[in-house]
């Protein structure tokens, strides 16, 4: 029998290149969800709220979509707490004032993370130029936040050309990952948990603070996976947990994997490198909170 899957060539990509160009051009756009930039720039439109300003400055690009869009794109959010805000957000201010607000924000936040000299070193322009490379091959179906993102005019400025470029990769592997979710099963508040077990994820309370689940909410999808065999019921995932957290993540790959195939291989590990620079700059000038991350 023939296969479906061409062989592989010598040169192919590491199965988790991807993957961890991803992770650290990911840290980077994440930068500005924790910044005081944001809510500053924000707040002078009238935006207020730090769960509102998420909620804005990650729609915008969609433009004034109601609750019931952004539950479905962001997947892991209590829709009570979506539609608490939106869609009252687009009646305070527009989503192209919001997206000039939140360029302005990474750009101070971006400059105070890493320095004037790193923003205009010529390490940021070949990082700029290798990311905005890579989504090239990115592919528009069924990647609702990833395609309206992909809409936006590239900032001129090699710093937020980058920014914009791993904003790209982002959302192009975060709604793939959110087929492989459904694939296997895992309803939002159930991929929040059984990601906090692996101890990669949020912990509990910022998943409280940032997505509106609470403890009892919590507790009700840990008693579904633990019913599925999935998760020991207290924090730990069990072995079939952990190989369907696998099969997820692995997923994602195959799904993601367009944008650094069409990079090349040695292209890809140069962004990393350049990449995992600039994120260890950010996380070393307190780019996170400290208890972001983690089981408790």
């Amino acid at each position: 029998m023939t296969s479906l899957t061409p062989p592989a060539p010598a040169s192919a990509l590491h199965p988790r290149a991807g993957r961890r160009c991803h992770n650290v051009l990911n840290s980077l756009h994440s930068t500005h969800y924790f910044s005081p930039d944001a809510g500053r720039e924000l707040a002078e439109l009238g935006i207020t709220s730090p769960r509102a300003v998420n909620f804005a400055v990650r729609t915008a690009a969609m433009g004034p979509v109601g609750a019931g869009a952004v539950t479905a794109a962001f997947y892991n959010y209590k829709h009570e707490l979506v539609a608490r805000h939106v869609p009252a957000i687009w009646r305070t201010a527009s989503p192209e004032d919001v997206l000039a607000a939140r360029l302005r924000a990474v750009d101070t936040t971006l400059r105070r993370l890493l320095g004037e000299e790193a923003v205009a070193s010529p390490e940021m322009a070949e990082a700029a130029e290798l990311a905005l490379r890579a989504t090239e091959a990115c592919s528009r179906s069924a990647r609702p936040l990833y395609s309206a993102h992909a809409d936006l005019p590239v900032p001129e400025q090699p710093h937020l050309a980058l920014w914009h470029a791993a904003t790209l990769l982002r959302e192009h592997r975060g709604d793939g990952h959110l087929t492989a979710l459904q694939y296997a099963e895992l309803d939002g508040l159930e991929a929040l948990v059984s990601h906090t077990a692996t101890g990669k994820g949020m912990t509990p309370k910022w998943n409280f603070t940032t997505r509106g689940w609470n403890q009892e909410d919590w507790d009700a999808a840990v008693q579904r996976l633990h019913a599925r065999g999935l998760h020991d019921g207290v924090t730990e995932l069990t072995e079939a947990g952990v190989e369907l957290r696998r099969d997820v993540e692995e997923a994602t790959d195959r799904l993601d994997r367009a944008p650094y195939e069409h990079l090349g291989a040695a292209a890809v590990e140069r962004l990393t490198e350049l990449g995992t620079v600039f994120a260890g700059a950010a996380l070393k000038a307190g780019a996170f909170p400290a208890d972001l991350l983690g089981k408790e």
